[in-house]
């Protein structure tokens, strides 16, 4: 996982005038055509880059449960100025989760399996599936949880979501309407305007936002050369 932080003001100007309800945090998604184009890097730095700037806490929220990497980007220390993440904290917000499990578990234990976790020196918190609690055959998808979202959009200043690619998972597509914007991720000369628009079609047909394209152009020197259409 990159920091890619100097380089997002030119994001951050054109997501600020997305729409969102009042008093409610906004919410993005980050997402992509296809696998290694950066997804990660790209949601972990944004959302430490409103950080920065919000009075509220601002939430990562990955939906790769089976990965969690942006949890593992923090604890890695993928920025030497970003702190680690501390003790779990139940993200279940007393609503109806955003998973299911098959076979189902009582609610009670099924509901505390996503935590969050505070990145220390920022404003930051990063959520984590609980995998080591699963029992051996259990399996796991996302589900619709209207309450989850807008009780979230409540305490945060800003959510940021890290969807796994398109090609790889629906999750993009399943919480997509639950969002103010998807900004899709594009890896420099890699992946195809087909892909992308096919993307595109996607994601407004699950009746989400799409902003506009994020190039993510990572060199060996490890920078970032972006460009933002809306």
């Amino acid at each position: 996982m990159l920091d890619l932080r100097e380089d997002l003001d030119p994001i951050w100007r054109s997501v600020a005038r997305v729409p969102t309800a009042p008093d409610a945090a906004r919410v993005l998604m980050f997402t992509s055509a296809t696998q290694g184009e950066g997804v990660t890097s790209m949601a972990a730095s944004f959302a430490c880059l409103a950080a920065r700037r919000s009075d509220k806490p601002v939430w990562l929220v990955d939906l790769d449960f089976k990965q969690n990497a942006a949890f593992n980007g923090f604890k890695s220390g993928f920025a030497r100025d970003i702190g680690r993440p501390g003790r779990a904290l139940d993200a279940s917000l007393k609503q109806k989760p955003i998973y299911r499990l098959t076979p189902q578990e009582t609610a009670t234990r099924q509901e505390k399996l996503l935590a969050v976790h505070e990145i220390s020196d920022t404003s930051a918190l990063v959520t984590r599936f609980r995998n080591e609690r699963l029992k051996p055959g259990q399996k796991i998808s996302l589900q619709p949880s209207e309450g989850w979202w807008q009780t979230v959009r409540q305490i945060a200043g800003w959510v940021i979501v890290d969807a796994p690619a398109v090609e790889r998972s629906s999750a993009a597509l399943t919480m997509a309407r639950f969002t103010d914007a998807v900004a899709i991720v594009v890896a420099a000369d890699r992946t195809t305007p087909s892909e992308v628009d096919g993307v595109r079609q996607e994601i407004e047909a699950a009746q989400g936002r799409v902003l506009g394209t994020v190039l993510n152009g990572v060199r060996a020197d490890a920078r970032f050369a972006s460009r933002f259409v809306a």
